[in-house]
């Protein structure tokens, strides 16, 4: 009898010493769990700061455009006055030298 009380709080003793040391299972897996959350929200900030990048370097292509489509309207433009110029130019001119040709042509009275 005394060997079996013995036994059993002996046993009584190591379940309680067992019962007290933390399982090394569920720490990494914790700490597993922790490092992948923060690496996400790394990654999250990483893209979030790419768009905003993406979307600043798109507007300023947008600015760069609109600037470059105006200066070819402008200097369009500036190529159609010059040519309407022109033409009036040589309409003039072949309209002086029509005049000229026949009152040249035509006798004096």
């Amino acid at each position: 009898m005394k060997k079996t009380i013995a036994t059993l709080i002996a046993g009584l003793f190591a379940t309680a010493a067992f019962a007290q040391t933390p399982a090394p299972a569920t720490t990494p897996v914790a700490t597993t769990a922790a490092a992948a959350k923060a690496e996400a929200k790394q990654e999250k900030q990483a893209a979030k700061a790419e768009v905003k990048e993406t979307k600043t370097a798109a507007k300023a292509d947008v600015k760069e455009a609109k600037a470059d489509a105006k200066a070819t309207k402008a200097e369009a433009k500036a190529e159609v006055k010059e040519a309407k110029a022109e033409h009036k130019a040589a309409k003039a001119e072949h309209k002086a030298a029509a005049h000229i040709t026949v009152a040249a042509a035509t006798p004096a009275k």
